[in-house]
């Protein structure tokens, strides 16, 4: 149920050992990350190098936001973010080197019980103390659902939502805050289909997007009119149409996502070394193996 992976290399760093090949896709399930439950969103710590993800049951219910370490011992034991509300929560992703950190939730607003996820992000003090978080307002968060909130190098906030106004059922929109106020609007057709697109993930450098459909993920290229029409990507990286929850390397030429094993006995961590070119994610391992 688990594809443990070994890792031999002391501390937290990016290690110098042979690279993998180019258009490979190989695990990500080192212990105890990797459990017999569903790992899903991993987000890096840009600061500290601590690993923030999404656990949840083997069918993808319950979704919650862990935090782990990495100790001499290799990663810590996850434990509930330091931010942790009631409801559920998911889809953690850092911003403005590590400062921000965006993520969606159904916890208590002003005294309601929320049932809808909304989009919250918290901030860090000058101690690198995680703040209380915020709702962002209207019209960003709707009535509907929203997911997978990811800032993206043109200034523009990308999201999904099931909100009235899209082109299916769910769509991918972007938000953009101006002197306070926020407008939003539709990526259209060359994005969204009359289905389902829950998650968009820009590229560091801005120039790519990569998004969930219902059936797959896909990307899009930036050109000088916008976003072109969306491709699928190759095969090994869309296995079974459970893939979800893409992260890109700092340099983009890595993505990691998390994918359900034949059976739906576990989401397991994957990463997509497109040009095998780097070695990522940074490894944590226990000193002197």
């Amino acid at each position: 149920m688990r594809a443990a992976l070994a890792f031999v290399v002391a501390g937290f760093a990016v290690a110098a050992s042979a690279l993998t090949p180019a258009n490979n896709v190989q695990p990500w399930a080192p212990t105890p990350i990797s459990s017999s439950q569903f790992e899903s969103h991993p987000a890096f710590d840009p600061l500290n190098g601590d690993l923030y993800f999404v656990r949840s049951s083997p069918a993808f219910e319950g979704w919650r936001i862990l935090r782990s370490r990495c100790k001499a011992g290799g990663w810590s034991e996850p434990v509930d973010a330091a931010f942790a509300g009631d409801g559920v929560e998911a889809d953690p992703y850092f911003s403005d080197g590590g400062r921000t950190l965006w993520f969606i939730s159904t916890r208590t607003t002003d005294g309601v019980k929320r049932t809808d996820l909304d989009i919250w992000r918290v901030e860090r003090d000058d101690k690198g103390r995680w703040q209380t978080p915020t709702r962002l307002p209207e019209p960003v968060n709707s009535p509907g659902q929203e997911w997978f909130p990811r800032p993206s190098a043109d200034g523009w906030l990308y999201f999904g939502s099931d909100r009235a106004g899209g082109l299916g059922n769910t769509d991918i929109w972007r938000a953009r805050e101006h002197d306070g106020e926020w407008t939003i609007e539709n990526l259209g057709a060359a994005i969204n289909t009359a289905k389902h697109e829950y998650e968009p993930l820009p590229s560091p450098d801005g120039k790519r997007l990569i998004v969930m459909g219902g059936d797959a993920l896909y990307e899009s290229r930036r050109g000088e009119d916008g976003w072109a029409p969306r491709t699928k990507l190759p095969p090994q990286v869309n296995v079974n149409g459970s893939e979800i929850g893409a992260l890109f390397s700092p340099s983009g030429r890595s993505l990691m996502f998390a994918r359900d094993l034949v059976g739906g006995q576990s989401g397991e961590l994957f990463v997509w070394y497109e040009r095998g070119d780097e070695a990522w994610p940074p490894r944590c391992a226990a000193k002197g193996r």
